[in-house]
């Protein structure tokens, strides 16, 4: 009973650490998905409702097409404008991971 104990204690910390694992690891599209898409809407086009409302710059824009990977990494770290900062939230590879995903609309 007790080693049957054991090994399921064994196996549900090894599915507890393989979940928490997948999270932190998450794909930037995922990310981008979950917390981003909401305001910065299909394509970074920031043409879903609350993109409108708080007047959120497309991908599109001349200030937001010429802003390095490095300043957006910034931005979402620290937060800007209206958005909120994601340095608590997100690992720094998630925000990386997210921010290489919003470029790859400008190509």
């Amino acid at each position: 009973m007790k080693n049957g104990m054991r090994c399921g204690l064994g196996l549900a910390g090894v599915l507890f650490s393989v979940s928490t694992l997948s999270f932190g690891q998450a794909s930037g599209e995922a990310i981008y998905k979950q917390k981003c898409f909401s305001c910065h809407g299909v394509g970074g086009l920031a043409n879903s409702g609350v993109g409108k409302i708080m007047k959120v710059k497309p991908i599109t824009d001349p200030d937001v097409r010429k802003m390095s990977e490095a300043e957006m990494i910034e931005v979402v770290r620290k937060g800007g404008g209206r958005m909120e900062a994601y340095k608590g939230s997100l690992t720094e590879d998630q925000i990386k991971a997210t921010v290489e995903y919003y470029r790859s609309f400008l190509k």
